[in-house]
């Protein structure tokens, strides 16, 4: 698959989001054992690749998928309650956050605060909004996956050279 700074089309579309020096602070956060930047890239990026395949108003969502989590809460470190609390709420933190910076149409609202449907309890009105939640919780349950194997397999290092040593 071609990597979003190949596009030039998706990238024209993002390019002042990406530029956006708040906007740039997410990369120093923790999301899902990666940055939240990143996250918010392959987000954006697949909702685009999908929704211009589906001829759904793909710059919309390009635009609000990269926006979905900007917010600046370290949910890694917290406790359960607080992290709980974020969960539900981010969506909003994101959209009041985007709203600083961007004029959003109804829809790219949309997208932002119901993307954790039904986690919150907002139901997305567009089938962009519905697009992005689900490539968002494929993209979160595929980093998830990469970083339980990555860590599976340290450990499983760890394990086979503790069990050679022993051996000697």
């Amino acid at each position: 698959m071609k990597n979003h700074t190949d596009n030039q089309e998706y990238v024209s579309l993002v390019q002042d989001i990406l530029e956006n020096q708040e906007f740039q602070k997410l990369q120093g956060i923790v999301h899902h054992g990666h940055n939240r930047l990143d996250h918010s890239l392959r987000v954006s990026y697949f909702s685009y690749r999908i929704g211009k395949m589906l001829t759904l108003d793909y710059r919309k969502i390009a635009r609000a998928a990269l926006l979905h989590d900007f917010f600046f809460e370290d949910n890694e470190s917290a406790n359960c309650k607080t992290r709980v609390k974020t969960l539900v709420r981010h969506p909003e933190y994101a959209l009041e956050n985007a709203s600083k910076y961007y004029d959003l149409t109804e829809m790219e609202r949309d997208i932002i605060v119901t993307h954790m449907f039904p986690i919150s309890p907002r139901v997305p009105k567009y089938l962009e909004s519905w697009l992005v939640d689900l490539v968002d919780d494929c993209v979160s349950v595929s980093e998830k996956l990469y970083l339980a194997r990555r860590e599976f397999s340290t450990a499983m290092s760890f394990v086979f050279f503790c069990f050679i040593n022993y051996l000697r």
